[in-house]
This record gives structure tokens, sequence and C-alpha cells, in this order.
């Protein structure tokens, strides 16, 4: 994974990053607030010996830094630290008072220092001090042979002091601390998190799924809802805009050979596919097409309940020979869109929509409308929308963001291709756009407020009409003289 990807995830999910260092933040002003002050009190000796001539000072000095070491373990021994508690009794035991000392030497040099560290100011110096002459009595009665003088002498060269203000916590280190792991943590979560979210989250990666093109993005809108069409007022969203520039990238997909039947479908059902597939015939209608929108998911039909007309007879209707196509499209609208509803529930969707009235049905529309939309059932679901693309000219698929996987993406693009669908492109929909990107024109506002025709606002009055719209026109003449 390359870095850019990674930054993508820390910027998508952001809010990881910053929960993360704000928890970090808090742990460490809390574990701040609740520690306990410590001091540190320290002692300073010079290791020594006498020497004579300048080669015992050199075999002197090798010796002192290797007696040096040994004196630094002896400083934290048992011994010493029963001495101390024997001589100057501070409420410790030998073991906590071991536990206080720390030793540290200087490479090359005999100097030994050694430090007691407590939450007591008073008694770190108290230990400290009776730690110091402990400590070299011990070294004279260790190094001193049962006749003779010891080889050793041990002065103190600094302290015993003690610290004036305590040494932790820390404050400041410690929130600087806390912020740089809740930092590194945050965005380590964020990467994680983004590289286990399989669901689409950009453009980019339904490209990748599907490997087709991308005809548009459809921006998320609150109010799409409760309006879904784009009439009235939404017809100057910025969702109108983005169908309208699917509409066109529809167009010129394969200016050679142009699709004129089209399926739209999506991986799961509730991505959009049946307000995309209206939307997109009532903009190829606005355009001066000659379009018709035919309802072929039988499964869960919403074409009517969008658009408002009569779904009692339709397109199963017409496949079993019961009635004429001419008599039961029905006009939408002041445009030249024309919708052909599901019909009766048929008990056997699959073989039906295969059956050869359905690719007689399809031949015959093709040639009688510029451009017929089909809304088909979801691809993962049932094999119907499969069946039916298998008829069309191409396919759309459509994909909502942040719901569907690119597992189940890239399995319904396969179910296409192993029939030889012909993927047109996708389409992301309810897509979050920045607002720079949205359509948003004030001088088309007030054309489409001045000039163009009144349309329907809501789906009741979508109904109205569509009923007031019952003239005939060229293409219902058309579609009446299609045999049975």
């Amino acid at each position: 994974m390359d870095l850019l990807r990674q930054l993508r995830h820390v910027r998508r999910h952001w809010w990881v990053v910053l929960v993360t260092l704000m928890v970090a933040l808090g742990v460490s002003a809390f574990l701040t607030v609740r520690a306990q002050p410590r001091y540190v009190a320290s002692v300073t000796f010079f290791v020594t010996t006498p020497n004579q001539g300048v080669s015992d000072a050199y075999q002197g000095g090798l010796f002192l830094q290797q007696r040096v070491r040994s004196y630094a373990d002896l400083l934290t021994s048992d011994r010493l630290a029963q001495s101390v508690v024997a001589e100057n009794p501070v409420g410790l035991t030998a073991d906590e008072v071991q536990r206080r000392v720390s030793t540290s030497t200087e490479s090359g040099t005999v100097l030994l220092k050694a430090s007691v560290t407590d939450t007591d100011q008073t008694r770190a110096l108290k230990v400290t001090e009776t730690l110091s002459a402990q400590f070299v009595d011990l070294v004279q009665k260790v190094e001193t042979p049962p006749e003779g003088k010891a080889p050793i002498k041990i002065e103190v060269v600094s302290g015993p002091r003690v610290s004036s203000s305590p040494v932790s916590p820390q404050p400041v280190r410690n929130l600087l601390l806390g912020g740089i792991i809740g930092l590194v943590v945050g965005v380590g979560l964020a990467i994680l998190r983004g590289v286990a979210d399989v669901r689409l989250r950009d453009a980019a990666g339904l490209q990748r799924a599907t490997g087709s093109p991308l005809l548009g993005e459809i921006p998320y809108e609150s109010g799409a809802k409760s309006a879904p069409l784009i009439i009235g007022d939404a017809a100057t969203s910025s969702r109108a805009e983005a169908i309208r520039k699917l509409r066109t990238n529809l167009r010129f997909v394969d200016v050679h050979e142009p699709a004129r039947v089209i399926a739209v479908t999506s991986a799961l059902q509730g991505e959009g596919k049946t307000t995309l597939s209206c939307n997109l015939a009532i903009a190829l209608a606005e355009a001066g097409w000659r379009v018709l929108l035919v309802d072929a998911d039988l499964r869960r039909p919403k074409v009517d309940e969008y658009l408002g007309i009569d779904a009692g007879v339709g397109l199963t209707d017409v496949l079993v020979g019961d009635v004429q196509v001419g008599d039961v499209v029905q006009r939408w609208g002041d445009k030249s869109l024309l919708v052909l509803p599901s019909g009766s529930a048929p008990p056997n969707p699959s073989e039906l929509l295969g059956s050869k009235a359905m690719a007689d049905l399809l031949l015959a529309l093709r040639e009688s409308a510029d451009i017929v939309i089909i809304d088909t059932a979801p691809l993962l679901a049932v094999t119907d929308g499969v069946v039916v693309a298998v008829q069309a000219d191409g396919a759309l698929m459509v994909s909502q963001q942040g719901r569907t996987s690119r597992t189940q993406v890239a399995a319904a693009a396969r179910s296409l291709h192993a029939v030889s669908v012909r993927l047109l492109g996708c389409v992301l929909n309810m897509a979050k756009m920045p607002k720079a990107e949205a359509y948003q024109y004030e001088a088309y506002r007030v054309v489409a407020a001045t000039e163009l025709p009144a349309v329907p606002s809501d789906r009741a009055s979508a109904a109205r009409h569509a009923e007031g719209g019952a003239g005939v026109s060229d293409l219902t003449q058309e579609l009446t003289r299609l045999p049975r």
C-alpha cells in the first residue's frame, strides 16, 4: 500500500486520530495528577590509592577503574542496606532501601555516584547521608587485610544533597510523550481501520472493483428521500446537475456503437438504482429524446411509486399476451417520456424475463424509442438482473457509497462479465462531495423558474401530472401499432 493511500485513510478517519489523541492526553494528565512527587538525593565518591611514580600511577588507575565497577554493586548490596537501616531507622526495611538506591559511573574515571529516590524529601536526604558514611566504612572493612593498610581510599567529593523540586512527575514531558504516543497510535488505528474497511469509499475504488469507467457521482442530499425526482425545486439541485452530467457521459460512452437499451442495476437492494433510472429517464426526455422507462424489477417494483402512476397492468401482462404494449404504456409529464410499469406480480419472474416474448418486446421497443431505460433487480439477490442485462445493449451499475462492499460490487460485475454483458460504466450514488464541487448555478435557477414548464414537486402531484398529460404522442402511436 502506497503512502498516498495511507494518507487518504488517515484523512477519512481523522476522528479516530483525534479521539485517540484526546484519550492519550487525558490518561497522561490523570496519571500525572495522581502520581506522588519523587525527590532525588545524591552523593559522589572519589576512589584513590597511594602510588609511587608514573608507572605505579598508571597501574593504580587501571586497578581503581576495575574496583569502581565492583563498588557500584556494593552500594546496592544487602549488607550495606542492612547497615543503613541499623544505623538510622527511617521507617524503611533493607529491601525498601535497596530499591531506592541507584548508582552510576563515568567511563575512564574513578568517580562513583549514588542516588536515592523517595517520595519524602527529608527521608531521601537522611538515607543518602547514612549510606555515604556506611559505604566508606564498608569498603575499608572489605579492602583492609588482616595485617596492613587498606590499598583503597574513598572520599565524598559532592553531596549528600537533595533536589529542591520533584524530579517526577514532569507534566510537560508526560503530556508531550502522551500526545506523541496518542498521535502514533491514532494514525495506526486510522490506517488499520481503512485497510479493514471493505466498503466502497470513493469513485476510484468503484472503478477498480467493476473494471469499468466512472460515468457519474450523484451527491448525497438530505431531501432526496422525501423528493427523489429531479423535478420542481430539485431540478436545480446539485443532484440534478450530476444526473445531467451522467446523461452526457452515457451518450458518449461509445459513439460508434451507442447503447439504446440500457439496463440499470446494482449489487444489492436499496442502492438507489430505481431512483437513478427514473431521474435518468427524465433528464434524457428533457434533452428531447424519446424515452421509454421499463420497470423490470418484478420482485420489488418501485417505479410506479416514484412516478405516481398505476402499475396494475404492465410488463408482465404484455409478456403473457394479455394486452398490447401500446395499451399499457403511460405518458408521464409534458415531455417525451413513456413508462411501462411492472404489471401483475408473476410467480416466475426470471423465466418470464428470459422468455422469447421479452426478447421480441425489447427488439420492438428499440426500434420505436430513441432510448429504453430498464430498471432491473439487484444482481446478487436474484438472477433477474442478469437475464435482462443480457438482452440489453449494455448495463449501468449503481453503487451506494459507504454501504456496498468492494467484494460485493466485484461479484456483481463478474456476474455480468460471465455472460458477456457490456458494462457501460458505473455510478457512485449518495457520494459525499465537497461543496466546491456541487453544481449550483443561480442563472439556471432563474431560467428554470421562468421558462421551463411547470412540473410536479412530489409523488402525489406527479400522479396528477401523469393523468393530466394523457394525450397520445407519436411514440405512443408507434407502440400501439406493435404486434402482440
